[in-house]
């Protein structure tokens, strides 16, 4: 597959206008930042009815309650005057939906726009990360970036302090990115690594969901601080093997991203992780969460890829196993701490 986080956009100018591909928390916190930046922003959903219902509050009543969109934010649900004139799209849209997305947007986007990526997942199936879901789509005539960290979108929302990174081969258009997101409370690095920045996004979904399981049963802070470590080392490992830059994997979009994941308690993937170590079954704690839980789908994807490239992932293979309900939590922990003794 054709890495294409790359191609020239040179303009050193800020976007005049950008629209955002999927209504979400995420979704609505990147149109505040790009509004805050005086950037003509417009907030596109698939669903009209419920479009039309955050347009009406004035707030994302659904997905990021209790904070106001900007006055100057745009609604659109209409394919074609939603992407109209767009010098930036954002794509946040949950990975599994992404390609049915796209594909609907495809015949509208205008020619060479950038789109920057900020979801989080491997498509099931494919194998494949959200750069090159939109690569396969839409081929190379757009260039790609991708926008991650330790990002919980209501604390953005709420103005508290943030940092991200934004992964791109293209020097120019990543800081143009950079700039266009970049506000006194949200601080935005840039890096070259996206196949990095994307395969961290995905797997610490998968950890934190093994995080929540321990808060859920009361294993403490010890076992949590193991599992992070641990965490972080099997995810290196696939990511190194994948093609990243090993120390991406300490950078905002990996250990940042990794550890806010795995200790808040607003993160959906730990919250269902919580769920299960306290009883639940994986079908009503997938129920009792109003969002996506991407760390469910990415597993499989994550461990396919592994065994595919012959990675040790223990961890990873012990949540696939509690989500396929062919372990009980009790069981699977008890095979991570009885594995063959070995060097650190």
């Amino acid at each position: 597959m054709l890495e294409i986080c790359s191609g020239k956009w040179f303009n050193g100018s800020m976007f005049n206008k950008a629209t955002v591909i999927g209504n979400g928390g995420m979704g609505s916190v990147c149109a505040m930042l790009l509004c805050e930046n005086g950037i003509n922003t417009t907030l596109w959903g698939h669903d009209a009815a419920e479009l039309a219902q955050i347009a009406a509050a004035r707030e994302n009543v659904i997905f990021l309650p209790g904070y106001p969109l900007s006055k100057s934010l745009g609604y659109e649900a209409d394919d074609a005057k939603a992407i109209a004139g767009a010098e930036l799209l954002v794509s946040a849209v949950p990975c599994q939906f992404m390609r049915g997305v796209w594909e609907r947007l495809k015949p509208y986007l205008p020619a060479g726009v950038p789109i920057v990526s900020i979801t989080k997942g491997i498509e099931n199936n494919t194998l494949l990360r959200p750069t090159q879901i939109l690569t396969e789509i839409l081929g190379s005539q757009h260039p790609l970036a991708t926008l991650s960290g330790p990002n919980i979108a209501d604390e953005i929302a709420h103005g508290l302090p943030a940092s991200a990174t934004v992964a791109c081969r293209d020097e120019d258009l990543a800081r143009r990115i950079q700039q266009a997101f970049n506000t006194p409370s949200f601080r935005v690095y840039t890096n070259d690594d996206c196949v990095g920045v994307e395969l961290a996004g995905a797997m610490k979904n998968v950890i934190a969901i093994a995080a929540g399981i321990i808060d859920g049963i009361g294993a403490g802070d010890n076992a949590k601080a193991a599992l992070i470590t641990r965490g972080l080392a099997e995810i290196q490992r696939l990511g190194v093997v994948l093609g990243a830059a090993k120390k991406t994997f300490i950078g905002l979009s990996g250990l940042g991203d990794l550890f806010t994941t795995c200790v808040s308690p607003k993160g959906r993937n730990r919250g269902f992780g919580e769920r299960i170590g306290k009883g639940m079954s994986v079908d009503e704690a997938i129920s009792a969460t109003q969002s996506v839980v991407e760390g469910v789908p990415t597993c499989s994807g994550i461990v396919e890829l592994a065994k595919k490239h012959h990675v040790e992932m223990p961890i990873t293979e012990s949540i696939y196993s509690i989500i396929q309900k062919q372990k009980t939590v009790k069981e699977a922990i008890t095979n991570l701490m009885t594995r063959e003794l070995k060097a650190e």
